[in-house]
């Protein structure tokens, strides 16, 4: 019997700062048992070095991967985490952001959708343009052509005319433009779960099923109550 072809979704990290919400959504599609292709940016490689510490190289990129999803919203190791996903065989790939020949550069490579998080005006631009400077812009923009689901969680403020403008034409391509917008009727105790709520809500535009936060549920105070457990 033929084994499925893999059909991950890319997840693409620009140089904005938030880099533990990539690590949020990192974390939680391979706990869904989720396949990835990952595409770091050489900006975000600055910025995760900068909130984490973790060098993201291209030769030793899974035990840079580890190292990174070991840390928590401080950029520390944090036992606050869940036990950390298996990085081993094929469930993760790592793409160069400079290789435009990679699987996903092309409309024809199997892909499930595309999360960009975080987004930088700048990602947001190439990709609302067409411009295609690397591999996530052009991933992101591939996503969009072959319709399939694109999640952009832009993470600036404050936002220019010109970032709106190109957001508004991301929604009209069909992208789902999400702010990194934290809320806190789900009880917020700790830096992880102001992160974990905005990977969650990603990851909820993506249609991918997570435990990262408590959903409303119509019941004033369960956040309250939910903080005051966990203090």
């Amino acid at each position: 019997m033929e084994e499925p072809q893999r059909e991950p979704w890319i997840v693409g990290v620009s140089g904005a700062s938030g880099t533990p919400y990539a690590a949020a959504v990192l974390r939680a599609l391979l706990a869904a048992g989720e396949s990835v292709d990952l595409v770091v940016s050489r900006a975000a490689r600055l910025t995760l070095l900068d909130e984490t510490g973790v060098s993201f190289r291209d030769g030793h990129w899974r035990d840079d991967l580890r190292s990174w999803l070991a840390r928590g919203a401080d950029g520390k190791p944090d036992t606050y985490l869940a036990a950390l996903p298996d990085l081993s065989g094929d469930v993760v790939r790592c793409w160069r952001p400079g290789d435009l020949a990679a699987g996903p550069s092309s409309g024809s490579y199997r892909a499930r959708g595309m999360l960009v998080v975080p987004a930088s005006t700048a990602a947001v631009a190439g990709v609302a343009l067409g411009l295609s400077k690397d591999l996530l812009q052009r991933a992101a923009s591939v996503t969009l052509k072959e319709r399939r689901p694109l999640v952009v969680v832009v993470r600036e403020t404050p936002l220019a005319g010109q970032t709106l403008r190109q957001l508004v034409a991301l929604d009209e391509a069909g992208a789902v433009v999400l702010p990194a917008s934290p809320a806190f009727y789900a009880g917020a105790s700790h830096i992880q779960d102001v992160v974990d709520f905005v990977a969650g809500r990603a990851l909820d535009a993506a249609g991918v099923a997570h435990d990262l936060y408590r959903r409303w549920r119509g019941e004033l105070g369960g956040g309250a109550a939910r903080s005051a457990h966990h203090s």
